[in-house]
């Protein structure tokens, strides 16, 4: 029966033609690291290419492409890069797509100025839970013992599959927020918007020792929106730059589900925000995706993972003194710091200052603030589950970004440095109150930065090779939302730097 509901889900997207048109591109040139900032849109695919082909890989098929927009600032003796995804163009070209990956990594030297530091944040996936009082082990949190609903968005154009005039607008799309700052060049803010976003619902294990995934898809839903925005300022008193990220998750509009079954026939119906249909558009019921969630009993939450490298030094986070690296701790009102061996403290990831979230509830237009409930998870439950099999192969290519930087810390952190399996921790921030819709919050990222008066040097300081890893952090993302490679076949004006094998 779930295979034949899976039949169901498949030829509904087998319908679906994306109509985006691909973004124009820019190239990413070394030059470009000699300035103190930019944005641009670049496709990333054609250095993966290259890559492949100099390093006798197998090459990436042709006919896809991702564009990815790209910030980067270099100030007072930090450097932040970022990258977000655009769209992706598949299927020998014909079929270009929007899928939401975000990573930002931070460079600089720690507060004593004696060790170069990387740090890396990665958001992984929106993780859908209900829970039950007698069997939860973490209350208000998805955890092993809950039913969990993994959440690839993929952008596909539904359109079709509704043929009204006041049909609800599901050509997924993308909307950058340039990189702009302040006068005095201390608050830079920039960010991304996802619109329309079509997210097939996996169920998902996330046991450590049964970490899997059903290959059956459970529901697909439409998101309005997913919102991600940042403001990073420097504070040359307290020798630090933060980031601040503001994640919105906008309501959900639109739910198909099965709701019962006629022989081995799946009758799959349509809940919006107006009631329950037929796929024939029929009313079927009156409860609306928001009574629906509500009566299941559904919440929402964010999965996201932390990595950092320095060289001839190891790391721990912790909370309070409990290391946090495969531990499962409640962290919502508290901060875990990251320290090198010798006590030196490096990052902070700061839960407290904004311990609740804005659920807006639109249909009575009102909004109200409750209390994010955020804790730290085993490794094994994600970075070893088969789902992100494609994911963890692709991490091959991230020891590249160090390549260039460092020879010894590449030797270091080849095997590491945003390895989902050696990540720092794995955090998710749930949302216990939801019912489809729109939420807001924003946690804060601390780098302990050791600023200096003058803006660090370009590519001397080795910082350019960290794109090809960053980056590749989103296509790898990327490609576990979508099962097959997508990696075009192009040429690219940077040279893939030579390591030693």
């Amino acid at each position: 029966m779930k295979r034949a509901f899976a039949c169901v889900i498949l030829f509904i997207l087998s319908l679906v033609g994306c109509l985006l048109l691909p973004v124009s591109a820019d190239y990413l040139l070394p030059d470009d690291f000699n300035e103190e900032s930019w944005s641009k849109t670049i496709d990333y695919l054609e250095y993966v290419d290259v890559y492949a082909a100099t390093h006798g890989l197998p090459r990436p098929p042709a006919g896809a492409r991702a564009n990815l927009f790209m910030t980067y600032v270099n100030h007072l003796g930090t450097q932040m890069l970022y990258a977000g995804l655009t769209n992706i163009t598949m299927a020998l070209g014909k079929l270009t797509c929007t899928i939401p990956i975000q990573t930002f990594m931070m460079h600089y030297k720690a507060e004593n100025q004696s060790q170069d530091t990387i740090i890396a944040s990665s958001y992984v996936m929106l993780l859908a839970y209900n829970e039950t009082a007698d069997t939860t082990v973490h209350p208000d949190s998805p955890d092993r013992n809950d039913t969990l609903y993994a959440s690839f968005n993929m952008g596909f154009d539904l359109s079709s599959l509704i043929d009204t005039t006041d049909r609800p607008g599901l050509n997924s799309n993308t909307i950058v927020t340039p990189l702009t700052h302040s006068e005095d060049k201390l608050t830079w803010h920039w960010g991304m918007t996802y619109t329309n976003l079509t997210s097939i619902w996996w169920r998902v294990y996330i046991h450590p020792n049964n970490s899997s995934y059903k290959s059956i898809p459970v529901a697909f839903s439409i998101y309005e929106k997913l919102t991600f925005t940042y403001d990073l300022t420097f504070n040359p008193d307290d020798n630090t730059a933060t980031i601040t990220s503001n994640y919105v998750i906008g309501r959900i509009t639109d739910l198909w589900v099965v709701d019962t079954w006629w022989w081995f026939i799946p009758i799959v119906v349509h809940y919006n925000g107006t009631g329950c249909y037929r796929l024939n558009k029929s009313l079927y019921s009156e409860e609306t995706v928001h009574q629906f969630l509500r009566r299941l009993g559904i919440s929402t939450s964010m999965v996201l993972f932390q990595a950092s490298a320095i060289l001839d030094h190891t790391t721990e986070s912790s909370v309070n003194g409990q290391n946090v690296t495969d531990n499962e701790i409640l962290v919502s009102n508290d901060t875990i710091s990251t320290f090198m061996d010798d006590g030196t403290k490096v990052f902070d990831v700061d839960f407290g200052s904004k311990s609740q979230y804005t659920l807006h509830n639109y249909t009575s237009t009102t909004s109200a603030d409750y209390n994010a409930v955020t804790r730290t998870a085993e490794r094994k439950g994600f970075a070893k589950n088969p789902i992100f099999r494609i994911h963890t192969f692709l991490m091959r290519y991230i020891p590249l970004a160090l390549a260039h930087m460092d020879e010894d810390l590449f030797e270091q952190a080849k095997n590491q440095l945003l390895n989902m399996t050696y990540a720092d921790y794995f955090y998710i921030i749930a949302y216990p109150t939801y019912e489809g819709y729109e939420i807001e919050h924003d946690p804060t990222y601390i780098a302990y930065s050791g600023i200096v008066e003058e803006p660090a040097p370009g590519p001397s300081t080795g910082f350019p090779s960290l794109i090809p890893g960053l980056v590749l952090v989103a296509v790898i993302a990327l490609i576990v939302a979508i099962p097959a490679a997508l990696i075009l076949k192009r040429r690219s004006r940077l040279e893939p730097p030579s390591v030693r094998r």
